[in-house]
């Protein structure tokens, strides 16, 4: 049965009724609950919330009562709430941790359930190996039973997030927003800060909706054909949408186009650099936009790379003032704020930095093109079976591979996969082409990234990539 239980980057998930059980919840939940009792102040409590995903409110009961039966007390969360949101009450209490019951951007037939860090962010590494620990040893801790207590965690959370971004100037800077929460736990959030505000705005996928009809809740195209239709139709300056837990972001230009998390690291961080002159060193997962490279260098800040997975931002997070974190899945986080990503809050600093310059999304980005030089980016996730994950991987990272395609490599890194450097045109000062060959840890899934100074040379590069995994 432990067999079935495996942690990824920030925690485990799994099909509902298959290995997603409540006999299986009970086990995390008892290893969580050994794990914070050994190593953290059990009486400062835990806190626990939960997603709209189908039977969520119900596990995060199961989840609250193994806790409490283990002693240690609880603060249930009364309504669906973004995960940040928990890590937000986690910090503002005091708490040992936070428990959130979701599945964030997985597809409907998921859920899971994340551990966050007494400081308000993904649990680093060392945590979910102690708690990983806890259960291969079957932990099943008893104590006198504590109260679990249910409370609103969003008003405290939205307040909070409000402070960092300049609410009264979007509106007065006349632009015009559409909203996606992808029927996941950001739901009403962004549109009652707008309507409460004066923002005009358009809430799209609001209801809720445990089947996400149509999308992944992950603020990615295909995913975003709604929103980017939206856009048009309702002649608005930029789509904001967040995904199924409410801690990624993705976004829509003025024109419809979809925009890209790593533009919206660019730009955040532009403006963050040029405007409002935040102190700190900037951090990159190891899939991320070169661009950032370029753009902090020229303000003179340390450029940190991590692995992938925001628990190794998080790491950094807390050992020095981190301006802004971000990873290529549209995490994105801030050391002034949480160690932990936030898809609401990044939607207000977005709107504040078009606010602010004056401009709509697509000139933003455009403007950043011209500078920096053109970057496009990319990924394949490629369904492949172990033997052949695990024989690409070995291939990539091999001497005898020096090519792909019609490109030489020049370089290889394998801080988290193994990443090629190609020798391929820059068009001037555009991105310098690379190529990332990444395996998932808990599926029979290789994921290839790419990034080159033109649409064309990333689908060609990707391309290679995909039949240089898959050939025997």
């Amino acid at each position: 049965m432990a067999a079935t239980i495996k942690f990824g980057t920030d925690g485990w998930r799994g099909i509902i009724a298959d290995d997603f059980t409540f006999d299986n919840v009970r086990r995390v939940a008892a290893a969580i609950a050994s794990y914070v009792l050994k190593h953290e102040d059990p009486r400062n409590g835990i806190v626990v919330g939960y997603d709209t995903r189908f039977a969520s409110s119900s596990v995060a009961r199961v989840a609250a009562e193994v806790l409490a039966g283990a002693g240690i007390p609880v603060t249930l969360a009364s309504d669906y709430v973004p995960t940040p949101a928990v890590s937000f009450a986690v910090k503002a209490q005091s708490a040992a941790g936070g428990v959130v019951i979701t599945s964030s951007h997985n597809p409907w037939n998921w859920n899971g359930v994340k551990f966050k860090g007494k400081f308000g962010g993904s649990a680093t590494p060392s945590i979910m190996k102690g708690i990983e620990d806890e259960l291969h040893s079957d932990a099943t801790p008893r104590g006198t039973i504590a109260p679990i207590v249910e409370a609103n965690l969003k008003p405290a959370y939205m307040q909070a997030i409000c402070a960092f971004a300049d609410l009264d100037l979007i509106a007065r800077a006349r632009f015009k927003f559409a909203v996606d929460s992808m029927y996941g736990s950001g739901r009403g959030v962004l549109s009652k800060i707008f309507r409460d505000h004066g923002i005009e705005h358009v809430a799209i996928r609001e209801d809720l909706n445990p089947l996400f009809p149509g999308i992944n809740p992950e603020p990615i195209e295909p995913n975003t054909a709604l929103l980017q239709q939206t856009v048009v139709k309702e002649r608005c300056h930029a789509g904001l949408a967040t995904d199924g837990d409410a801690d990624r972001i993705g976004a829509v230009a003025e024109d419809g186009s979809f925009v890209d998390a790593h533009k919206i690291f660019s730009v955040l961080l532009h403006w963050l650099l040029e405007r409002k002159k935040w102190p700190g060193e900037v951090v990159r997962a190891f899939n991320t936009t070169r661009m950032v490279d370029r753009i902090a260098a020229k303000y003179g800040r340390k450029l940190n790379e991590c692995r992938i997975g925001f628990k190794y931002a998080a790491d950094l997070m807390m050992e020095r003032e981190i301006l802004i974190a971000g990873e290529e899945s549209g995490g994105i986080g801030y050391s002034r704020f949480l160690p932990e990503r936030d898809g609401s809050l990044n939607c207000l600093l977005l709107a504040n930095a078009m606010a602010e310059q004056g401009k709509p999304l697509g000139q933003l980005v455009a403007d950043l093109q011209k500078e920096f030089g053109p970057h496009y980016y990319g990924r394949r996730d490629l369904h492949i079976p172990e033997n052949v994950k695990q024989a690409a991987i070995k291939r990539a990272g091999s001497e005898q591979t020096k090519r792909l395609g019609a490109y030489s490599v020049l370089k290889k890194e394998d801080l988290d996969g193994i990443k090629f450097f190609l020798d391929a045109p820059t068009n001037g000062n555009g991105g310098e082409a690379w190529i990332l060959f990444r395996a998932s840890g808990t599926e029979p899934l290789l994921r290839v990234y790419a990034e080159a100074a033109s649409p064309e040379l990333v689908s060609e590069i990707l391309s290679k990539g995909e039949e240089f995994a898959k050939s025997a």
